[in-house]
């Protein structure tokens, strides 16, 4: 739902349409928190009878688990509303916020394991009490988003149809992501049950130290994929398919490096988990040793599955993101684990993981060539990103430097070579990039992109510099740029999108 909300936020804000996008935050955001605190209160209430349900093949695990539950379902709140909220400040442009409050979360996570669990001998349910705590920490740290200057979205009153309405919207956008988080629990608790019956008590002690290992990495693919979304839903949504391409490639590199570097530090010294959770017993040493060797290997193909769920929804391509959280999520590692289990015991659990994430990455290179096919050609690459058509198409990237502006205008006035219209689209260009870069002390980059349509020629200009309307603030600015340009277009559009000045100017041909 969070996510859902934040990308068609973010398209709203692309369609210059702020209230929608305002409406979305105020929905989303609300009913996030309503879920969490509901979870967390029928958590509490029948705790006991969940407990009994997970430990019916283990049932002198039953307080332990009760306990362990209890203590992390006071957190769920709390993490609702930092996840949710996190999503939206990356969609507002401000991505440093959530990502240091979800490190911050997660530091506080692991030093309060060692707190609880080490000094205070609290076990398991030290481990669950130091994960709520970093969500606390984390819910406080990401509200300062609320005291920035910067910060464009808002809380508005709604109707309760309207208030329904967009609720719709947000869930059918958001199902698959929301999905996923429905799979992981009913995996935790099948995968918990086949733990237990063929490993036993040791192998439900390393389940959880591997499942909670991956907090680690969700740090790096999380903030990256809240990064990545809003802002690959909005060039997708403008047709920037070249600046599609630039940030997946980067987001890629991003969770690929970080996980490949998780999995081989796990897999060298996996002896620094048994210290982090102060795992003692002989017993059970050699089996979370093991387990954490073979379930590291995951790491680097869950990175890809968690990246393209994301993306697939970005590019409003949720029945395929929905159908990865289906088979990454539940179908293989379930199927998997079951079928090896039986065959090698419990290291066909552990090796279960990876082979899910195996065959979901093999599903969509398979997907990915069967759409190329089908679109002739439409649809290409791995993450199936549509490309921009040359002859309708200019884009160009300039710094903030007076003279790279009139000459991009003199290359846009060449592109349109025998439109009526491309003088007028020149010089708009020109006065737009002059304004920008005399407005700001210094702009590092100014992204133009020229779309020849048949009826008309429409401009997109994007820039980091300070914010501005050039419609609004027309009268105000000393300079005569934006008053010669309100002359020259038929229509203006402007929003703060991502951080950054989103200008579309459109010029009748």
């Amino acid at each position: 739902m969070d996510w859902g909300g934040s990308v068609l936020c973010s398209v709203s804000k692309a369609e210059f349409d702020d209230e929608k996008g305002n409406s979305y935050f105020s929905v989303s955001l609300l009913s996030l928190i309503s879920i969490g605190i509901l979870i967390a209160v029928i958590g509490f209430l029948f705790s006991n009878s969940i407990a009994e349900f997970l430990c019916i093949a283990q049932p002198g695990l039953t307080k332990d688990v009760n306990s362990y539950f209890v203590s992390l379902i006071v957190g769920m709140p709390f993490l609702c509303y930092m996840m949710s909220l996190s999503y939206f400040i990356r969609a507002d442009g401000i991505p440093s916020l959530p990502f240091r409050a979800i490190l911050i979360a997660n530091i506080v996570n692991m030093c309060c394991d060692i707190i609880y669990i080490k000094f205070f001998g609290m076990g398991l349910s030290g481990a669950a009490l130091a994960t709520s705590t970093g969500y606390l920490i984390g819910s406080i740290l990401i509200s300062l988003y609320f005291f920035k200057k910067e910060r464009t979205l808002e809380f508005i009153k709604l109707k309760v149809n309207s208030f329904f309405n967009f609720l719709k919207k947000i869930v059918t956008s958001g199902f698959s992501s929301a999905s996923t988080q429905l799979y992981l629990t009913l995996k935790l608790l099948i995968i918990n049950f086949l733990v237990g019956l063929i490993v036993g008590k040791s192998g439900v002690v390393a389940f959880g130290i591997c499942y909670n290992s991956l907090f680690i990495l969700y740090i790096f693919l999380i903030g990256t994929a809240q990064t990545m979304s809003p802002i690959v839903s909005v060039y997708f949504k403008e047709e920037d398919y070249s600046g599609v391409n630039f940030i997946v490639k980067r987001s890629l590199k991003i969770v690929l490096v970080s996980s490949l570097a998780l999995s081989v530090l796990l897999i060298v010294y996996h002896q620094a988990l048994l210290f982090l959770y102060s795992v003692k017993n002989p017993a059970e040493v050699p089996v979370v040793l093991n387990a954490i060797r073979i379930f590291a290997i995951s790491y680097v193909g869950t990175a890809i599955t968690f990246l393209y769920t994301f993306y697939a929804q970005a590019i409003q391509k949720n029945q395929l993101s929905t159908i990865i959280s289906l088979l990454e999520g539940f179908i293989l590692p379930i199927s998997a684990a079951i079928i090896l289990s039986y065959a090698i015991g419990g290291n066909g659990i552990w090796i279960s993981f990876a082979i899910a994430e195996l065959l979901t990455i093999l599903f969509l290179f398979g997907y990915s060539k069967y759409l190329d096919k089908k679109t002739d050609g439409e649809y290409t690459g791995f993450f199936i990103n549509k490309h921009n058509d040359d002859e309708k198409v200019f884009e160009h990237t300039i710094s903030g430097d007076i003279k790279d502006a009139v000459n991009l205008s003199r290359d846009v006035q060449d592109y349109l070579k025998g439109n009526r219209s491309a003088t007028l689209v020149s010089l708009a260009i020109e006065e737009m990039l002059v304004n920008i870069i005399n407005n700001n002390e210094s702009v590092d980059t100014i992204d133009v992109i020229v779309r020849n349509n048949e009826e008309n020629v429409l401009i997109s200009i994007k820039d980091t510099g300070v914010e501005f309307n050039p419609v609004i603030e027309n009268e105000r600015l000393e300079f005569d740029n934006i008053a010669v340009l309100n002359k020259i277009a038929d229509k203006i559009d402007y929003s703060r999108v991502l951080g950054l000045n989103s200008t579309a100017i459109t010029i009748k041909n």
